[in-house]
């Protein structure tokens, strides 16, 4: 290594810091890799985290650039020496591994790649991981590798810090699932009790009503006036369960910080990538606040399971005292005049009605095979 003692020392414990920071999956990844990176001087980093059907279920990579990566296509699939360091679990250390039997090749956007490090994380006997580096920034003379002995066994602590952190990330977010479904049970199940008893009261007197309709009008009309009643009593417990549901992480850490953080989960849930930019953003009222949120949840439903999307942009800017919300993705796009057709109708309504309903507007633009892209504009409190 071209450090000293001390520097490399140094240079380990930053890395293993700034990794214990993260608790988003994602972001540990993007942390370990980036460190790796820096630590060994390599021109080139990534960490994959395989799925169980021979491809990854996340994978993160450091010194290519966003139009590199885009040039280069889908997520490599386990095979050469990736699904050897992942199989065998074993370190991979070569001068050239364009001339190791096991390559298989690359897309041609894919940079060139000589000298190679790669190990796999692990977990226990679990393999969670695959970390590997490339092209170190030293002299190579006679085709020998740049990474040397001294860079696996540094690799290889970096690895194992890498795993315990990727577990602990794996374990907060598990549980922050588990609390998510738990609260969701528990007011599903205070809404089913409350409301369902209302509307079975509303059904009994509704048809009371139909039976003396004829007979005895003016009891008939007592039990419509009961059966208008029952129905406002079962729009307010509604109405309470909508208020209940507002989510906790709005009130708590403000609308940018929640929609980040959602924009993070169904980055890494969806093949599609999802970004997020603000601007200049400042607090509004909590009406507002959720409002842009229920809309932005809406359209971002829409672009992931029905347009097709590749790339899903969202941001929130400052408007005068206000905000805007933009949701655009690369997808297949519609007719606006013809939204019914295309199943979207209602979706459409609903976020129209939550931009009136905190003053706000909204403009949909789309087209067939030219994407869409959807702005509310909110005022300021």
């Amino acid at each position: 290594m071209s450090q000293g003692p001390r520097s490399g020392l140094a240079a380990v414990s930053s890395a293993l810091l700034a990794m214990s920071r993260h608790l988003e999956v994602r972001d540990v990844l993007k942390t370990i890799v980036a460190s790796a990176r820096e630590l060994l001087d390599a021109q080139y980093a990534a960490l994959g985290v395989p799925d169980d059907h021979g491809g990854f279920a996340q994978f993160v990579v450091d010194g290519v650039s966003d139009a590199q990566w885009k040039a280069i296509g889908p997520l490599p699939r386990q095979h050469g020496i990736l699904a050897a360091m992942l199989r065998e679990a074993r370190p991979e250390r070569l001068a050239d591994v364009r001339k190791d039997p096991r390559f298989e090749g690359w897309p041609s956007a894919h940079p060139e790649m000589s000298d190679f490090l790669g190990l796999p994380i692990r977990d226990g006997d679990e393999v969670i991981g695959a970390l590997f580096l490339a092209n170190k920034n030293c002299s190579k003379p006679d085709g020998s590798c740049g990474f040397t002995e001294q860079d696996e066994e540094l690799l290889s602590i970096l690895a194992q810090h890498a795993a315990i952190a990727l577990t602990n990330a794996r374990l907060y977010e598990r549980s922050r699932e588990l609390t998510i479904a738990e609260e969701r049970s528990r007011l599903a199940h205070e809404l089913h009790d409350a409301v369902s008893q209302k509307l079975f009261s509303l059904r009994l007197t509704a048809q009371a009503a139909a039976a003396l309709i004829d007979r005895d009008p003016a009891r008939a009309k007592g039990e419509l006036h009961q059966v208008a009643a029952l129905a406002a009593e079962a729009a307010d417990e509604l109405r309470a369960a909508v208020v209940e549901l507002r989510p906790a992480a709005l009130d708590e850490d403000g609308l940018i910080a929640t929609l980040r953080t959602q924009i993070q989960v169904l980055d890494r849930a969806h093949t599609a990538r999802v970004t997020f930019t603000s601007n200049g953003f400042r607090a509004l009222p909590a009406a507002q606040e959720e409002a842009l949120l229920r809309v932005a949840q809406e359209a971002l439903h829409n672009a992931l399971r029905h347009s097709g999307a590749e790339h899903v942009d969202v941001t929130v800017d400052r408007r005068g005292s206000g905000a805007v919300l933009r949701v655009s993705d690369d997808g297949s796009g519609f007719d606006p005049r013809s939204v019914r057709r295309a199943g979207r109708h209602l979706g459409l309504v609903s976020i129209r009605d939550r931009a009136s309903g905190v003053g706000g507007t909204l403009t949909v633009e789309s087209a067939p095979g030219k994407g869409t892209t959807i702005e509310m504009e909110v005022p300021g409190g």
